[in-house]
């Protein structure tokens, strides 16, 4: 399997922040159970210019916006016949912003929950789960350069979702969202040291933890440290907390963002990450490409590999 670090920079590596909102917020997605997938039918143009931003705010890594292409999604839609089309134009906006920018910067294809966010008592069955994400993991794989396993919430689900991204052969890292609390827990309740010991033999390249607070993540990163012997990495969001049992049904149902989290605010709070051995770093819900640039400005020059 590609060792994925060879093509990266020694030292702090920086992904990039959020595509969802920020289409949102740029008035291009949003409306609908289809969230940041409804910006690739109607306004592909916004996604490839949010990659565009990122790599300009000095991002390594850029994510696919196939977070919300998925079944669960289209096929109440009555789109389920355009699910592969949108995945691979998703990785196509990443290739064609990498080209335009000239940069050597990596495609992640995004895999996220299959049945909704935040949400581990709707995973289904390990064989179900796991055949969705292996559909979307071909769809994806012959354009990415590795896949982001992101926002999983159970040990099961993490599961599925990286044997499926490993079935192609491309490097896979895995991303968890813990408890909004800081306990070191899946938002399952499953505990941390636990989801790490289920992946002994995966192969996994990197371990993060996503889309949390950023002080829960503080908490909980050093840990993740302790257990593990491959690189580990964070990228918090910045909404409120998330409700129990939360789900999506358009803009309105979102939690609203937080007004402290600043670039300047959200690069203290990685710095602490990266003072606890953090070297993948970037942001997830509500942070942009604002909050990237601030991580390359500050970050960068105390990086220490």
């Amino acid at each position: 399997m590609d060792n994925i670090f060879s093509r990266l920079p020694d030292g702090l590596i920086l992904l990039d922040g959020g595509m969802g909102q920020e289409l949102i917020n740029r008035g291009a997605s949003g409306q609908g159970a289809l969230w940041s997938a409804r910006a690739l039918l109607d306004n592909p143009a916004a996604v490839q210019a949010v990659h565009e931003d990122y790599i300009r705010a000095g991002a390594d890594v850029i994510t696919t916006n196939s977070y919300a292409c998925i079944r669960n999604n289209f096929e109440p839609e009555g789109l389920l016949h355009r699910l592969g089309e949108m995945n691979q134009l998703s990785a196509m906006l990443a290739r064609q912003a990498r080209d335009k920018a000239g940069k050597r910067v990596l495609i992640a294809g995004s895999m996220g929950p299959q049945r909704g966010s935040y949400r581990p008592d709707l995973v289904g069955s390990y064989d179900e789960t796991y055949a969705l994400y292996r559909e979307q993991a071909e769809f994806l794989a012959p354009l990415v350069d590795l896949f982001i396993c992101e926002t999983l919430s159970s040990i099961k689900e993490a599961h599925a979702a990286v044997a499926a991204a490993n079935s192609t052969g491309k490097p896979v890292w895995l991303s968890w969202s813990i408890e909004d609390s800081g306990e070191a827990n899946l938002r399952s309740g499953e505990p941390l040291h636990a989801a790490w010991d289920d992946l002994d033999g995966t192969g996994v390249s990197a371990v993060l933890l996503n889309c949390s607070p950023p002080e829960a993540i503080s908490k909980v990163l050093p840990e993740l440290v302790r257990l593990s012997n491959i690189p580990v990495g964070a990228y918090a969001n910045a909404f409120t907390p998330i409700p129990d049992k939360w789900d999506y049904h358009g803009v309105e149902s979102i939690p609203p963002p937080r007004t402290d989290v600043t670039p300047e605010a959200y690069a203290n709070h990685a710095a602490d990450w990266l003072a606890a051995g953090a070297r993948i770093i970037g942001g997830c819900c509500e942070v942009g490409p604002a909050h990237i640039a601030q991580l390359n400005q500050q970050l960068r020059a105390s990086a220490d590999f």
